[in-house]
């Protein structure tokens, strides 16, 4: 077997003095999408923000790639290929869409800069982006600043993309885009790690899943064998995917 893209070993971090996770292991195969699960407070978005640096482990290891990342700022990490999609989106309001989308592609200063290619191909995925291209941000409907939030992430080549809560008061339209959009991602071995509470979202991507409680993975495996089974989503989560079909 492969190494993993992404692996965590028993993962500590304190935000000031509470200490919010408690040794998390957690595995992310290359080129599948793997979704992390969990009640609200369970230490899903805390993951994902020390994966990137924005919060410092306390102890344990992080490695991409096999290259420790638990030692590395923000922008390292950002540069070895990982992108994030915070909750908030993190999109500049008073900047247009245009200027967004050029700070997120490290490489382009100028609209020339950008690839044509994948330009276009973003464009196919969300229309509204070239509609507004010129607007400010921060004049979007929400659907549309999450359109702008993946793209930002997706401008460039990037081996992983942590994407945390997208359809998160989204109309089921825009989910449905949106799940069109990380499946093309997936067709192109991009390996994607989500956090997400639509448990249709969830189960239309995921290929493993993990679940976190108390700041603790409690349990993994494939996402055909969580949706298949009511009981242990009632054990885990409290709830039945089924509901949310």
């Amino acid at each position: 077997m492969s190494a993993p893209l992404l692996a965590l070993q028993g993962v500590h971090t304190h935000i000031g003095a509470p200490h919010i996770l408690h040794g998390v292991d957690l595995v992310v195969p290359e080129g599948e999408v793997t979704v992390l699960l969990g009640r609200n407070g369970a230490g899903k978005t805390t993951t994902l923000r020390t994966v990137m640096g924005l919060w410092r482990t306390s102890q344990g290891r992080i490695t991409f790639r096999g290259t420790r990342l638990d030692s590395c700022a923000t922008p390292e990490i950002a540069a070895s290929g990982i992108a994030y999609v915070p909750e908030s989106m993190g999109i500049f309001s008073d900047l247009t869409v245009k200027e967004n989308m050029l700070l997120a592609a490290r490489a382009a200063r100028h609209e020339s800069d950008l690839d044509a290619a994948r330009m276009a191909w973003i464009f196919g995925l969300f229309p509204a982006l070239q509609t507004f291209w010129l607007y400010p941000a921060g004049k979007l409907s929400g659907g549309q600043k999450q359109m702008l939030a993946v793209a930002r992430a997706i401008c460039e080549p990037r081996a992983l993309i942590l994407v945390d809560e997208p359809s998160k008061g989204l109309a089921p339209a825009i989910v449905h885009n949106l799940i069109r959009a990380l499946r093309e991602l997936k067709l192109q071995r991009t390996t994607i790690l989500l956090v997400e509470q639509n448990f249709m979202m969830a189960r239309a991507l995921g290929d493993t899943v993990a679940v976190m409680d108390n700041g603790r993975v409690v349990h993994t495996g494939t996402m055909a064998a969580l949706a298949a089974n009511a009981a242990l989503q009632q054990w885990l989560l409290g709830l039945s995917l089924a509901a949310h079909a």
